[in-house]
């Protein structure tokens, strides 16, 4: 997948942007708040329809724009797939052009905000446009999904999974919208009492979608790792080795008291549980735990509450990993994701690196930057040229970002 150009309206500090990109890497250079981070973030929207800064997607207007009774921020992107690749559909080689707008503007006195998603012209719902176009991004307080919360790790993986199986997002959303309504229902069982037999529409629902998404991440997981394996081992000089250890809420694998009392090492194959069977087991649990979960007016189990851990060499970073070491890892699993898509869809994603030099050693840089030339087109930030080896600088474009402009670029 190449990324041919790019054009933003109104996108945060990019009041008008029309540029062209080439292949291989491309090195965004300029003093902080110039609006490197927000091209990324720009281009990663298209692969995901959500930001990774804005808390709303009202922040992503211009506040210049903003300020007008209709404000609109536009991305377009005009890419191309490798050809004849066997992943996909006959229909789609060749030329696309996708382009979001973000609409703020007034219904009936009240202000209103909207997203329209065309693919080649064609209006498209977000689950239905999600994984036309990909994209693998690293920020630096990316450090989160290996150190944060567990919602971060969870959202890591939702992200990645719409990207690569279309039915991953829609089967999430009426997920989230299945456990809504279930636990709306705990909770009037529990302060008005009722029939309990009422739950098992929604307890059908829940499992059903819940098993879909969890069977999605057991593969997911195991394919990450060990893609991600190889790359942590060189980039610690093969002094550590990498596990990716997920913990699902609802685990669909029998355990033994032994093996849960060390699960860090117990590496447990989920892979060949069919999907119905977790259905059936996620459904049977979801009955055993009525009483207790009317009492506590909430689901305590399924997808919405899976866990993630990354092992080196035994620890957890996330308890007793050091910056470094946990750096390290969302580096190893960031490269790992660009080969997976590459392995799933056929297609390169195009990998956008935010300071990714910055932190590291000399060594760290050396092999990150050999790791870098694998990959069909990447977009790299920086505020210092000179992290970066002269190799690695005169093979790439180089752009110069200031004020919201492209002022330069060779």
């Amino acid at each position: 997948m190449h990324l041919t150009r790019l054009s933003l309206t109104n996108f945060r500090n990019f009041a008008r942007l029309d540029i062209d990109v080439p292949g291989g890497p491309v090195l965004l250079v300029g003093n902080n708040a110039q609006g490197k981070t927000s091209l990324l973030e720009a281009i990663y929207f298209l692969a995901t329809f959500t930001s990774f800064h804005a808390s709303s997607d009202r922040q992503l207007i211009n506040f210049l724009a903003e300020r007008e009774p209709l404000a609109v921020a536009r991305i377009v992107a005009e890419f191309r797939y490798t050809p004849d690749s066997p992943k996909i559909p006959s229909a789609l080689p060749g030329m696309h052009r996708l382009e979001v707008r973000i609409i703020r503007d007034n219904l009936n006195g009240a202000p209103r905000l909207r997203k329209e998603i065309l693919v080649d012209g064609v209006t498209r719902k977000v689950n239905e446009a999600i994984g036309v176009f990909n994209a693998v991004l690293f920020l630096p307080q990316m450090l989160d999904v290996v150190e944060g919360a567990p919602e971060e790790r969870r959202r890591y993986l939702n992200l990645a999974l719409s990207q690569v199986w279309p039915r991953y997002a829609g089967h999430l959303t009426d997920y989230q919208r299945a456990l809504s309504q279930r636990n709306a229902l705990l909770k009037l069982l529990n302060e008005r009492g009722g029939d309990p037999d009422q739950l098992d529409y929604w307890d059908e629902q829940v499992a059903s979608l819940g098993a879909q998404i969890i069977f999605a991440r057991i593969h997911a997981v195991q394919e990450l790792e060990r893609l991600a394996r190889p790359y942590y081992q060189q980039l610690t000089r093969g002094q550590e080795v990498l596990r990716l250890d997920y913990r699902p809420s609802y685990d669909p694998f029998p355990t033994s008291p032994l093996q849960f009392e060390l699960p860090m090492l117990s590496p447990i194959d989920r892979s060949k549980i069919p999907v119905e069977n977790i259905c059936q087991g996620f459904l049977e649990l979801l009955g055993k735990q009525r009483k207790d979960e009317i009492s506590r007016g909430l689901t305590t189990i399924g997808p919405h509450r899976d866990e993630l851990r990354f092992i080196s060499n035994g620890i957890d970073l996330g308890d007793y990993g050091s910056r470094g070491q946990g750096r390290t890892a969302v580096l190893a699993l960031k490269l790992s994701e660009v080969a997976w898509m590459k392995e799933k869809t056929g297609q390169w994603p195009v990998l956008l690196l935010d300071e990714v030099l910055a932190e590291l050693d000399p060594a760290r840089r050396a092999d990150l930057l050999i790791r870098l030339a694998e990959s069909e087109q990447s977009l790299l930030t920086t505020t210092d040229l000179d992290l970066f080896t002269s190799e690695f600088v005169n093979r790439s474009k180089v752009w110069q970002i200031q004020a919201g402009q492209v002022i330069n670029s060779r």
